[in-house]
């Protein structure tokens, strides 16, 4: 047996049995005898001596935004997770082959009742200034943390205790099946910082110069223009085989792909249509297009207001049909992104697969007729991350054929999503999220009452995903969780775009890109793993 924690549809854990077969299918009672005698655990061991040298430069399609240094702030979308993975270090996080490895925690393990979940610390894992990571630590990770389901996780936690320095136990109010998909991958939650020194120089200091215990340190940031990290020597997994990483902020698609061909740049995240057809052509470099678990959508923030057109369903399922999906993907993406006509990923546990999309522009316009707007009418603003401006075009020339007419309102990333969760946007939202988690992660963020992006509810959603948080047979959450997915289908809460295929670009010097390694991560990681070609 292995004994890494994998964690199964039901977001508990499992793995490889000694024949070879996924423990994913292990009864409830095989999972608590396994935790009682403590053989969840482990994890890679400590690397050997750091021999890292060179340095590798990505062109970044985003610019790079302070609050995403801190684990604290995490929002429900993938962006902060590219640094994450530099910076910092979990509990227990998403890795090559395995969804929820074990890596400052060494192990875990959950209690008989299911209402406790211990971990302990890997011995000597150390944060970047020499500080080892403590049991008070993970506890001061947790109670700061503020981003996305933070109300929803504590509301669940009875008490953090801490045993001694490398013990850490969860105290929950009742079972909770996706306790670990939230703490592991969906928030922040269990990335850990270190206590004493956020103490030491203040909330704002930290953003400022961030320690954390993941395999590079912070060596300076310039807004705008770039982030520059080193090879943390005391990593405990593994010596990170590049000594310095330079993530440079380059918004133009265009200068990135030109800076790849000159040999500024590495890697270029986001080359798209025909830049990522010309790449494909030129010699020594390498298009990597990787599927993953970021959906797109056009949201209705106002469908719950009766003086909205939005409030009738016939507009809002009039905007699903007008979407040429298809076309859009070709054009944007050669094709790679799939249009699987949902929010929730297909990779992720209790994904319902809805009916396929449908492009009608006839039927559009008959039902935009039906609810009284023969003649179209104006729809205000369309806001979108400027980073994908040319989706919101694509999508706002369909919107004009069927007569619902747009004006686009770009922000960049960072003020996208802060306007987006503090709800001060109207009219029409595209938003995305490649969030790691479940369905369920991704309903709490987007369709639950409450949720950080929902803008409204509909009862029988509320009441469907109270009951799905703590039901414990299998088939009956599924269920629930699936019939949730329906009722936003079926009343056109959202008009999903498509499935993200990320198209990047390496050049002629990168060995192991880290590109698709960690199954549905937009970017490279673990960063560790990414090296320079030998010449």
């Amino acid at each position: 047996m292995d004994g890494k924690a994998r964690p199964d549809a039901y977001g508990r854990a499992g793995g490889i049995d000694s024949l070879g077969r996924s423990t994913s299918d292990f009864s409830r009672r095989s999972l608590l005898a396994l935790s009682a005698l403590g053989l969840i655990a482990t994890g890679q061991r400590a690397a050997n001596a750091n021999n890292a040298q060179g340095q590798l430069t990505w062109a970044v399609h985003i610019s790079l935004a302070p609050t995403w240094f801190d684990p604290a702030e995490t929002p429900g979308m993938i962006t902060p997770f590219l640094l994450l993975y530099a910076l910092h270090d979990a509990m227990v996080k998403p890795m090559p082959g395995n969804a929820a490895e074990p890596c400052l925690a060494e192990g875990w393990k959950m209690a008989p009742d299911g209402l406790a979940y211990e971990f302990t610390l890997r011995a000597g894992a150390k944060f970047h200034n020499g500080e080892p990571v403590t049991a008070e630590d993970v506890k001061f990770s947790f109670e700061r943390y503020r981003g996305t389901s933070a109300a929803l996780m504590k509301e669940r936690i009875k008490v953090v205790e801490t045993p001694d320095d490398r013990r850490v136990r969860f105290v929950l109010k009742e079972p909770w099946p996706d306790f670990l998909t939230f703490y592991s991958s969906a928030t922040g939650a269990g990335w850990i910082v270190p206590k004493k020194y956020v103490q030491q120089v203040g909330e704002d200091g930290y953003k400022k110069a961030p320690v954390g215990a993941g395999p590079y340190k912070f060596v300076s940031f310039t807004p705008g223009v770039e982030l520059v990290v080193e090879a943390f020597d005391g990593y405990w997994r593994k010596a990170p085989a590049v000594k310095r990483l330079v993530f440079k902020v380059v918004p133009e698609e265009a200068t990135r792909l030109a800076a790849l061909k000159r040999g500024e740049v590495d890697l270029a995240y986001s080359i798209r249509g025909e830049l990522a057809e010309e790449l494909k052509k030129i010699p020594g470099l390498a298009l990597k297009p990787v599927v993953i678990q970021g959906t797109f959508w056009v949201y209705f923030p106002d469908q719950w207001d009766p003086r909205s057109p939005w409030h009738d369903q016939r507009v809002r399922e009039a905007a699903r049909l007008a979407i040429d999906y298809k076309s859009i993907s070709e054009a944007l993406t050669l094709g790679y992104s799939p249009i699987t006509n949902s929010i929730i990923p297909d990779s992720f546990d209790f994904y319902w697969k809805a009916p396929a999309a449908t492009y009608d522009l006839a039927k559009a316009k008959k039902l935009l007729a039906d609810a009284g707007l023969r003649n179209g009418f104006d729809a205000g603003d369309y806001y979108c991350d400027s980073t994908y401006a040319n989706l919101a075009e694509a999508v706002m020339n369909n919107f004009q054929e069927a007569g619902i007419r747009v004006k686009l309102r770009p922000l960049e990333r960072a003020a996208f999503f802060a306007a987006y969760s503090e709800k001060k946007l109207k009219n029409i939202i595209q938003g995305s999220s490649g969030a790691f988690g479940n369905a369920a992660t991704r309903l709490d963020a987007f369709a639950a009452r409450g949720g950080a992006y929902a803008y409204g509810s509909y009862p029988e959603i509320d009441e469907l995903f109270a009951g799905q948080a703590t039901e414990l047979d299998v088939a009956k959450r599924t269920a629930m969780l699936h019939r949730i997915q329906q009722i936003l289908h079926e009343k056109s809460v959202y008009a999903p775009i498509w499935q993200l295929a990320f198209i990047n670009g390496t050049g002629k010097r990168v060995g192991e890109s880290a590109l698709g390694l960690i199954r549905g991560h937009a970017y490279s990681a673990p960063y560790e793993d990414v090296t320079i070609k030998q010449s």
